[in-house]
């Protein structure tokens, strides 16, 4: 939106030599300026540092510029920018100063610089602070009010003017006329009373619905398959906001490098507007490498290749491998490969479809468990921040119960397990960052109703994952983050559900410092199964040594019981530690030590190596 700033005489830009408030650079290097100053007379600090902040001049100092043309250049640009920022603070009679070695920088030839620059002064004179006189804009859309400091008496900040003239025109938009405009602004600054008057006349323009959507070439996906996603609601009244979602569903794909919606200049003759979609693919294939270490679970590889437009629609095709277990003396190998398909906007542009299908080992100490698995289901996104999932999967899995005594000769019993699953979860993410959140919580809740088609051990399993972080300190140094966890079987009694959906505690997951999949149910002649309850709680603070490393001090505590629901009746352990972390472009690496605080289930020191932080 164009916006004309009051208008001040020239005349004005005066040489004034005046005490105050200063700030000074020191030297650099030879070569580069000596010294780089603001002077402001008056305003007090706040005003100096945003003068400071805004200059040219001291960035060029700072950085080490030795081009005396360049910073020739940057003096002569800081005159316009130090009046903006004078009229963005409500000064509008001030007068500016530089000097590049004693001469006016506005008076020294720009393609005949001097040889040499050792100081630079700015001296800015602010003058008298104006506040509105006048403070009118409108018309204004149905419940549209200006913003507070628009209002007559009030501190006349040039930057409040432009905000109170965009809040205006995008509660035009939001009301449904894209075609708004500013259609005169009058604004006058009345030096004798120190005042500012400011009229800014709105022309709304007619309401709009959305026209045809159109599809600039050049992409592998189809058009068609651009339209469905995108979702602009084409015959229905015109809104910015289904713009931006409609540009949000196409970068969720992942397809695409840049997207771009734009609106048509005109509306058409029934007052429709027509909308453009420009996108940039991404590459089609990427695939991608991690590993983790603990001493209580050894070393753990994972690997991944995706496709991200199999079929020329933006579907996702991505298949998994792992293996852990690695080097440690407690079970054996895990490892597991599956692929995954998603097809986006199946049913609205919101819902999308997949289909999975996997196989995986779990030799853990207690049981081992080899599985396969294939399910269907549906994924919906509510929001930027809340999405949705709920499959339809069958799996088969045969348990060697090693918790159970041996058979006389020598092996353990085996049991299979044929079950139809409904696995459904909502997460709600509102972390400012994946691998290393500083603000906001993350909350996720499943729900996994399984039958049982051999026989009636039907039921179900849940699960909540709470996580909270808040930085606080001086440029957010200091991070507090908490975790609390809470897991529930019901249904079959203990010994009639599958291993792999109890819970045990202990791990890197759990409860740092207390050794792997240590805490789980006692009962006569049964040894080592997991429980149909756990709670855990973890809690870190993480601290800034440096622009890339951490410190972290945290401590976790679990509870395993055999009941469905907590009653006190099972058992708690606890651990604490110390860790590092380095941050890299990919997240930080994270390096914990630590040791077990109660229960006994454990002693010694357990080591944790991966990437990203704990949770």
């Amino acid at each position: 939106m164009p916006f004309l700033f009051p208008r001040v005489p020239t005349a004005r830009l005066a040489i004034v030599v005046s005490a105050g408030l200063s700030v000074t650079l020191a030297p650099q290097s030879a070569g580069a300026l000596d010294q780089a100053t603001v002077v402001a007379s008056s305003g007090g600090e706040r005003l100096l540092d945003r003068l400071t902040a805004g200059s040219l001049v001291i960035a060029a100092e700072r950085d080490g510029v030795t081009d005396p043309q360049d910073i020739l250049a940057a003096a002569q640009a800081d005159y316009r920018r130090m009046v903006h920022l004078l009229y963005a603070s409500g000064y509008y009679s001030g007068t500016v100063n530089i000097r590049i070695d004693g001469r006016e920088a506005a008076e020294i030839p720009p393609l005949n610089p001097p040889t040499r620059i050792s100081v630079a002064e700015i001296r800015v004179n602010p003058g008298p602070r104006f506040t509105f006189g006048v403070a009118e804009i409108g018309p204004l859309a149905t419940g549209s009010t200006p913003p507070e400091e628009f209002r007559a008496g009030q501190i006349a900040r040039a930057t409040v003017i432009a905000d109170a003239a965009d809040d205006a025109v995008d509660d035009w938009r939001a009301a449904g006329h894209p075609k708004v405009e500013i259609a005169n602004q009058q604004v006058t600054a009345n030096h004798p009373e120190q005042r500012l008057d400011a009229r800014i006349g709105l022309a709304p323009g007619p309401v709009a619905t959305f026209g045809t959507t159109t599809v600039q070439e050049g992409s592998a996906v189809r058009s068609t398959a651009i339209r469905r996603i995108a979702g602009v609601p084409e015959g229905t009244r015109y809104n910015p906001e289904d713009v931006a979602r409609a540009a949000q569903r196409l970068r969720r794909t992942g397809a695409f490098r840049s997207v771009a919606l734009t609106e048509a200049d005109l509306l058409n003759p029934d007052n429709s507007l027509d909308i453009g979609i420009a996108v940039v693919d991404e590459a089609p294939r990427r695939y991608g490498f991690g590993a983790e270490i603990a001493t209580d679970t050894g070393l753990g590889l994972n690997g991944f290749w995706m496709h991200r437009n199999v079929m020329g629609g933006a579907e996702r095709f991505r298949v998994e491998g792992r293996v852990d277990g690695i080097g440690t003396d407690r079970g054996g190998l895990n490892y597991g490969l599956s692929a995954r398909f998603d097809r986006p906007a199946v049913y609205g542009p919101d819902t999308g479809f997949f289909a999975v299908l996997g196989a995986e080992q779990l030799d853990e100490e207690f049981f081992l468990t080899e599985r396969a698995f294939a399910g269907v289901g549906v994924t919906r996104t509510f929001s930027e921040t809340l999405e949705g999932e709920l499959g339809l999967q069958l799996e088969y899995a045969r348990v060697t119960q090693r918790y159970l005594p041996p058979l006389p000769d020598g092996s353990f019993p085996r049991r299979d397990f044929t079950l139809v699953t409904l696995p459904g979860a909502l997460t709600w993410d509102r972390r400012d960052d994946i691998l290393n959140p500083t603000e906001g919580f993350y909350l996720r809740g499943e729900a996994t109703p399984f039958f049982d088609v051999d026989g009636s051990d039907h039921g179900g399993r849940l699960r909540f994952d709470a996580r909270i972080y808040q930085a606080f300190g001086e440029n957010d140094g200091v991070v507090l983050a908490g975790r609390a966890q809470v897991g529930s079987v019901f249904g079959p009694d203990l010994l009639d559900i599958q291993p792999d959906l109890l819970f045990y505690s202990g791990g890197g997951g759990t409860v740092r410092g207390q050794p792997f999949q240590s805490l789980f149910v006692e009962q006569p002649g049964v040894r080592g199964i997991g429980g149909r309850s756990f709670v855990g709680f973890s809690g870190e603070v993480r601290a800034k040594v440096t622009d890339r490393i951490s410190l972290v001090g945290f401590a976790d505590a679990g509870y395993i019981g055999a009941e469905s629901l907590y009653d006190g009746s099972g058992e708690w352990h606890s651990g604490a530690g110390l860790g590092l972390r380095y941050d890299t472009t990919v997240g930080p690496i994270r390096l914990d030590v630590a040791g077990p605080v109660g229960g006994d289930t454990g002693d010694g020191v357990q080591i944790y190596i991966g990437i990203g932080q704990a949770f």
